[in-house]
């Protein structure tokens, strides 16, 4: 069986690659773990001096596998037993740059890891979405923050509300990503530009960074999101938007205020 996720080292450029493609690269607690451990490898590892993010497939993530929030909602895995922290954390120190390829869906953390990236190239046709409240959920990834600085508070208001997709134009013309191509071309304008960071000064590089972003404080966030988003995956209202996505239904909340 391949591995659902791929680390690999190649002249200064670490990439990772999602790739449970049959699934559409949705996140299971193993595969955060890996990209967990990555991130900190590359913290302190000198060989590696720019990420590069990927996926297989149609698609690029379809977001959290929501059989690991309903073993949360249900008791059968402790909300401290997720690994998804462990990811979120290292988005948050990367001093490193990070440079993400993007096709097909990206759903939820698909989308929020996206605001971690420093150069992010979308297909034309990808579809972005943050169904969080559709889930009963809140958003993560200090995404609340994120990206309301990146587009302003309506169009992150009508992200998150509403959980409707934009594509890979609408994105970079919000001045969500860096830029929109044909999907065909993604992968190799993501590569192009990570060689291209890998030759840069990398002390500088990370200098710069540091200027540009504030780990405590996106930490902090995450941390404040991330209590909320635990209590909530124990709410009435998740386990209704479960149930009815499992019994493939529209959930009814109406019976909650």
């Amino acid at each position: 069986m391949s591995e659902p996720v791929i680390v690999a080292v190649d002249s200064g450029v670490m990439t990772l690659t999602l790739n449970r493609p049959d699934k559409k690269n949705a996140l299971t607690n193993a595969m955060y773990a890996t990209l967990g451990e990555a991130l900190a490898r590359a913290e302190t590892d000198a060989a590696i001096r720019v990420i590069l993010i990927q996926a297989e497939g149609d698609a690029f993530t379809s977001g959290n596998d929501l059989g690991d929030f309903a073993a949360v909602a249900s008791g059968a895995l402790r909300r401290e037993d997720m690994k998804s922290g462990l990811f979120l954390s290292g988005l948050a120190r990367a001093p490193k740059p990070i440079v993400a390829a993007v096709q097909g869906l990206a759903v939820g953390i698909g989308v929020t890891m996206l605001l971690h990236c420093d150069f992010t190239y979308v297909a034309d046709d990808a579809k972005l979405s943050t169904p969080f409240v559709n889930l009963g959920l809140v958003p993560e990834a200090a995404s609340s923050m994120l990206l309301p600085g990146r587009v302003g508070y309506a169009l992150a208001f009508r992200m998150f509300a509403l959980g409707e997709p934009i594509d890979g134009k609408t994105a970079a013309a919000m001045g969500m990503v860096t830029a929109s191509l044909a999907a065909s071309e993604v992968r190799a304008a993501a590569l192009a530009t990570a060689k291209k960071l890998a030759a840069k000064p990398a002390g500088a590089l990370k200098a710069m960074k540091s200027l540009l972003r504030d780990p405590a404080l996106i930490q902090a966030t995450m941390n404040r999101e991330g209590e909320i988003f635990g209590a909530r995956l124990k709410s009435p209202e998740t386990a209704e938007a479960l149930r009815a996505f499992a019994e493939k239904r529209a959930p009814d909340f109406s019976q909650f205020s």
